[in-house]
């Protein structure tokens, strides 16, 4: 989801970025025999726990996997810390936008089982038009959704409205300190609902501040919402919901027992409590647009997942076909879709995309994501063919994000 969580990455990644090209730097004067000599997993443990000693965070899980499966898989820290649970690679929490990725898939699946096609005007398959009011000519297409560019954005209400707490709270206390809006469980419209009225010119929320200057597929813009009814679109191309479809296709294909996009699909006896900054706990919410950020699962379950990206990135995907994996990697963009670039972050995940699918200019391809209490990174490298998974259970601000970067670090090295 694009909000201060989003923000809050951007700074991860840079400083991502720095540490990366200061390591570069400091390897040219090294010789071979200088280079430090591969550690066990073990000694992994040992970093993670000690940098799990400052109590920045709660609870985190990290992965590593390649294409023939998990090489490490672990929690750290708490998931319940009032009651002493113990995070591990088998506690389910939300990803937030890493979520998106998995739609990729399921638009190319579906374009696979002839139900629709990318390139397709996605009017063909809604009950209700969408139309950017500046450019109504020029159609908004599925690939438009999937690349960031079909010139939707996300408005104000998209971020009032979209939040929605499971249970009904005593106290508004509950909520805090949290920077999003949270919707009480009665207030809560449906997906189809929500997006007639965000999108539509007599939709409650409509305004025309939530198209673009630029007309459908000339400049990136990256959209939840536009996302949200990309799913919207694919529900309506195969008769069926988003969740039963991906659970056939990709979920129970991969073995992903834990995995599920809503609380009555998981176990919630495994699910982690949601943390602030300050560690007070978030109660249990939902996202009227899941398909954008609600996907739920622990690292080992979207190890997986990951496992199957690189093996699809190599030609041996058993998901979708060569073709289709194709597809999903094929950069999609040019410089001429972007108003700014980073060119030199290493995990930057708007460098270019495939179908929903983040890649850097630095060879990582996978998706980062934010939501309250939650911020999560997944990349493998092209050239490695290693990936690693990062999910934790806090809020970061500012300056409290040191951990998570530690963290991520500590990974990659070992990877």
């Amino acid at each position: 989801m694009k909000s201060i969580y989003n923000r809050i990455l951007i700074l991860v990644i840079i400083s991502l970025t720095l540490s990366t090209l200061s390591c570069e730097k400091k390897g040219d004067t090294q010789t071979q025999a200088q280079q430090p000599a591969e550690k066990p997993l073990d000694s992994l443990t040992l970093e993670l726990e000690r940098i799990n000693q400052d109590d920045k965070i709660a609870g985190f899980g990290v992965a590593i996997v390649n294409a023939e499966g998990s090489i490490y898989s672990k929690g750290f820290g708490y998931a319940n810390k009032a009651q002493g649970t113990a995070y591990t690679e088998n506690t389910i929490q939300n990803i937030a936008s890493i979520s998106k990725t998995f739609l990729g898939i399921a638009l190319l699946k579906a374009q696979e089982m002839g139900k629709l096609q990318l390139d397709d005007p996605i009017n063909k398959y809604l009950p209700f038009e969408v139309y950017n009011p500046k450019f109504k000519d020029i159609p908004i297409t599925i690939r438009h959704l999937s690349t960031h560019t079909s010139s939707i954005v996300d408005s104000d209400f998209y971020n009032l409205k979209s939040y929605v707490l499971k249970d009904a709270i005593k106290d508004s206390t509950e909520i805090k300190g949290v920077s999003e809006t949270f919707n009480s469980p009665e207030s809560a419209v449906s997906m189809e609902v929500f997006l007639q009225n965000c999108l539509t010119p007599k939709g409650e929320w409509y305004t025309e501040k939530t198209f673009l200057e630029s007309a459908p597929g000339q400049t990136f813009e990256y959209s939840n919402v536009g996302a949200a009814l990309a799913a919207y679109v694919l529900v309506q191309a195969v008769e069926m919901d988003y969740p039963e479809f991906s659970k056939k296709h990709i979920l129970d294909p991969l073995g992903m027992t834990s995995s599920g996009w809503n609380f009555e699909s998981i176990d919630l006896n495994q699910h982690t409590i949601l943390y602030q900054v300050d560690q007070t706990p978030i109660p249990f919410y939902r996202l009227v647009t899941y398909p954008d950020g609600g996907m739920i699962t622990s690292v080992d379950d979207l190890g997986k997942y990951l496992t199957e990206l690189i093996k699809g990135y190599s030609g041996e995907g058993t998901l979708l076909s060569k073709e289709g994996y194709d597809e999903l990697f094929t950069p999609q963009l040019s410089a001429s879709h972007f108003t700014e670039r980073d060119s030199e972050s290493a995990y930057n995940d708007e460098y270019n995309m495939g179908i929903f699918m983040g890649m850097s200019a630095k060879g990582n391809i996978g998706h980062t994501g934010g939501d309250p209490g939650v911020s999560s990174l997944m990349f493998f490298n092209a050239e490695s063919k290693t990936g690693q998974i990062l999910m934790i259970n806090t809020g970061l601000d500012d300056f409290g994000y040191n951990e998570f970067v530690k963290i991520w670090e500590t990974t990659e090295k070992y990877r």
